[in-house]
């Protein structure tokens, strides 16, 4: 075969339950994850708030701690939350996990009220005018202590959705949407 996660790193990360991609075969965020507990650490980058702790617990989401999360991954702009798809915080979850980070998230972007995205997609080309943020399934982050070429290519290699590299602005694209990478 002739991907990437078929090196030697790619092989060893198959030993921990991540060959899959290699198959061309998605593997879920709750594949890498298991039946343990699901916790973040998230900085929101414009506010300074933060989450620390649990989302997911004896086999279900926590729904305080989503609330929570929605809300700190509000657009800030606007002021405005929504329900964020729980997944992206499993992908958030999975991505940390296999890259052993013992720092956690900032948050750049979450949820983008539509007038917001548009407003970006004015701006930049770089913005989608059918963007997932709209929709709470992706954030752009940073992983403090983590180079975000490195992050954006697990991730990719992980196949848990979208994967965008912002290597100019530093900060990586993640979604629980359809596989894809830029």
């Amino acid at each position: 075969m002739d991907c990437s996660c078929c090196t030697r790193r790619g092989l060893f990360r198959g030993a921990l339950g991540l060959g899959l991609a290699c198959t061309g075969i998605a593997v879920s965020p709750a594949q890498v994850l298991g039946g343990a507990p699901r916790s973040l650490a998230i900085q929101r980058v414009q506010t300074g708030e933060s989450f620390e702790g649990a989302y997911w617990r004896d086999g279900r989401y926590d729904r305080e701690a989503l609330q929570q999360l929605d809300w700190l991954l509000r657009d800030p702009s606007m002021e405005e939350a929504t329900p964020m798809d729980p997944r992206l915080f499993d992908v958030l979850a999975a991505v940390a996990r296999q890259m052993e980070a013992t720092e956690g998230y900032q948050v750049i972007s979450g949820y983008r009220a539509p007038e917001t995205n548009a407003a970006r997609a004015r701006e930049s080309r770089r913005v989608s005018r059918a963007s997932l943020h709209m929709s709470g399934m992706a954030a752009d982050v940073r992983l403090v202590g983590r180079e975000s070429l490195g992050m954006a290519r697990l991730a990719a290699e992980m196949q848990l959705g979208g994967v965008g590299l912002y290597r100019r602005d530093g900060f990586v694209h993640l979604d629980c949407g359809p596989i894809r990478r830029w």
